[in-house]
């Protein structure tokens, strides 16, 4: 297969380019990335060694572009990744989410109908269903949850995905939805909770807590993810949704304090601030639906994962030092 991957410089982009070229070695990838400040190219350096792999710098909402490298490659399947996907930035700046998130799916979706692309899949979140109450663990955001944003971010994620599901009722283009909890593992940029706060102890430094800490969150590590999507775009059916969940509801603090307690740092570390506005306060999916129909559920327990991702960003300090230090970008330029 040729497959078009947006957002492929992105935390879980990259991770299902490398996913891809262990499970699938002989598929040809097409990475496309805008290189905004959350996409980092340096990541992408070993895969593009290999020969079925080309890297494009370019954003999703350039129609021109898009259009011209559909009708080059032929692609079999498009997976997109690309979105602007921090809550926080969403609070002062909605116009660029709703532009990339919103204004980007349409201009792929044009694309794929244009170029006859057999497969479209949307990469989407479990935070369009809004949140669930800390007192009632027994509920769960399944397919059928009616969507309730909180945030622009997760509003324009929502708009994405709506769009893309009228796209397969209005001109039956071939699309499937994901919608996925917190990812964590490497790569992922250290604005995010995990990879910040391992940052941050590591440099005993003080680790900022939203409240009280208490907001749950649903983990999933970001190779359980890339499974799933893999089965996805072989075996799910057009116009589908598919919630994909870690099984691993754990509230902020209890994720600081284990990461503290791994690297021997001392909870003194830990600042509490004032809380984000429109926080919600726990998110949990039910996989009922991916794991009857395609067979899947999460391998990683959060104990092994969180481990694991520990140990990645203890000995990975130069590629998350130079997005702290902003040096990345320069040698990022120079890659291209």
């Amino acid at each position: 297969m040729k497959l078009l991957i947006t957002g492929a410089a992105g935390f879980i982009g990259s991770n299902f380019v490398y996913h891809l070229l262990s499970e699938n070695p002989h598929d040809t990838l097409v990475c496309l990335d805008a290189l905004t400040y959350a996409g980092n190219l340096n990541t992408l350096v070993p895969a593009l060694k290999n020969p079925h792999v080309r890297f494009v710098h370019g954003d999703i909402t350039d129609a021109a572009l898009v259009n011209a490298l559909f009708a080059a490659e032929h692609f079999d399947a498009v997976i997109n990744f690309a979105a602007e996907t921090h809550v926080d930035r969403s609070i002062p700046h909605p116009d660029i989410f709703v532009h990339t998130n919103i204004l980007g799916t349409q201009v792929l979706l044009d694309a794929c109908r244009a170029h006859g692309a057999p497969r479209f899949h949307q990469v989407s979140t479990d935070e369009v269903y809004g949140d669930l109450p800390l007192d009632q663990p027994e509920l769960l955001f399944t397919e059928q949850t009616p969507l309730r944003c909180s945030s622009p971010y997760s509003a324009s994620k929502a708009g994405a995905d709506l769009l893309a599901l009228a796209y397969h009722r209005t001109y039956g283009l071939p699309v499937t939805v994901s919608r996925c909890s917190n990812n964590y593992g490497p790569y992922q940029f250290p604005e995010k909770l995990i990879p910040l706060m391992i940052a941050k102890a590591l440099a005993d430094a003080p680790l900022p807590v939203y409240g009280k800490g208490t907001n749950v969150r649903d983990w999933l590590h970001v190779q359980d993810h890339c499974a799933a999507l893999c089965l996805i775009l072989q075996n799910g059916v057009p116009g589908e949704v598919y919630n994909i969940g870690g099984r691993n509801e754990r509230d902020n603090l209890t994720v600081v304090r284990t990461i503290l307690q791994a690297l021997g740092k001392p909870e003194s570390l830990i600042t509490f601030v004032a809380d984000r506005a429109g926080h919600d306060l726990r998110y949990g999916i039910d996989p009922a639906k991916i794991h009857a129909a395609l067979g899947w559920l999460p391998a990683t327990d959060f104990e092994s994962g969180i481990a694991k991702t520990i140990e990645w960003y203890a000995q990975n300090r130069a590629w998350w030092g130079s997005i702290l230090d902003g040096s990345y970008q320069n040698t990022q330029e120079a890659l291209q």
